[in-house]
């Protein structure tokens, strides 16, 4: 006799294995600063990358299974070119990209028996931060515009509220790279992340054709040493102007 599970049932042990496969995995930032959109992830391997570029504006993040998201990004490189040389290279947007993602995810978890493992984010970056897309795509092909900032994988809640206490619109790349690693390090107050653990890229509307770039270690580490000493310049600005005044010295007071 055949065993019988409802739809209902069998939908959510799918939801509920993709969850789980995708918390084991470290996890991913996005978030806007003033110049574009910036992309880090706790990603030591130099050779595995999480973060990648699909087109002229267009960027893709990615946590869980490396080959089922590898899939997908080779699909939307694909999408890309063969749209943007058919048409017109401004007809390639993060909207149409994550609608292709959304309807094969959806198919996937709908028609298979294991669903992807996987948690994407796709991101263009316009001519001001009012303009800029940012799209979160789940494992059953859900899609959600996102603002401000995103985080995926691992302990996803305690960094987005790390990023939602921390977050502020219009901040430099290295006031928002310091946010972002604040917030990756928010899952284990006992571990800080190096430069050479982190995977980091962003999309800079400064740049004229190809806007995405990724960051050497030795630049993240600037970019860190840039921020820590502006706080410390802080700190001691206010330090100074909450001093008392000296006491007379003896020459002043004859």
């Amino acid at each position: 006799m055949p065993f019988y599970v409802s739809p209902e049932q069998q939908m959510k042990d799918k939801a509920d294995y993709a969850r789980k496969g995708i918390s084991r995995g470290r996890s991913v930032v996005v978030l806007q600063y003033d110049d574009g959109i910036l992309f880090v992830a706790d990603n030591p391997s130099r050779a595995l990358h999480k973060i990648s570029e699909i087109y002229d504006r267009i960027a893709f993040a990615a946590v869980g299974k490396y080959n089922e998201f590898e899939n997908l990004r080779l699909g939307g490189v694909r999408y890309a070119d063969i749209n943007g040389y058919q048409y017109d290279r401004r007809d390639v947007t993060a909207r149409g990209l994550a609608n292709v993602y959304a309807q094969s995810l959806g198919t996937i978890f709908t028609e298979t028996n294991k669903p992807y493992e996987v948690e994407l984010v796709v991101a263009e970056v316009g001519a001001d931060a009012d303009t800029d897309q940012i799209y979160r795509l789940t494992f059953d092909g859900s899609v959600a515009d996102e603002h401000g900032y995103v985080a995926m994988g691992g302990q996803a809640d305690a960094v987005a509220q790390a990023l939602k206490d921390g977050y502020e619109e219009g901040a430099s790349l290295a006031g928002a790279l310091r946010v972002a690693v604040r917030a990756l390090e928010a899952q284990d107050s006992e571990r800080r992340l190096e430069a050479k653990s982190l995977e980091v890229a962003v999309l800079d509307r400064n740049r004229e054709h190809r806007l995405f770039r990724r960051l050497t270690a030795r630049r993240i580490e600037e970019l860190l040493g840039e921020e820590d000493s502006s706080a410390a310049s802080d700190a001691g600005s206010d330090a100074g102007s909450d001093a008392t005044p000296d006491s007379p010295s003896k020459a002043d007071e004859d």
